[in-house]
């Protein structure tokens, strides 16, 4: 395996997720799945989100999943990215794959 595509590092966010700088998310998260198979999203504590910043997520999530690559949070929703999945009812609906991305939860027997 190429040794840049074994390399990850997370990408770090900026404060305000929104549908201002959208765009911009959207562009650093394809760059990265050009050039790696694992993506990590690292959200900063007390960030400003919006749905659409969810929306790019999932859809991220669904990018990588078909193309056969890794991408994931480096720690679970809070503030208010977690509000908005509570508002919009994601919660309501995550299925067990969903709820360990969003919010880290593994699978307990």
């Amino acid at each position: 395996m190429d040794t840049q595509k074994q390399y990850y590092e997370s990408i770090n966010l900026p404060d305000v997720l929104s549908i201002r700088n959208v765009t911009e998310l959207y562009s650093k998260f394809n760059d990265e799945f050009h050039s790696r198979d694992t993506i990590i999203v690292s959200i900063p504590e007390g960030a400003e989100a919006d749905l659409s910043f969810v929306q790019l997520i999932e859809s991220s999530r669904r990018q990588a999943k078909s193309k056969g690559k890794m991408f994931k949070l480096s720690s679970p929703a809070n503030g208010s990215v977690l509000k908005i999945l509570e508002h919009a009812g994601f919660i309501e609906c995550f299925d067990q794959e969903d709820a360990n991305f969003w919010l880290h939860k593994e699978v307990t027997l």
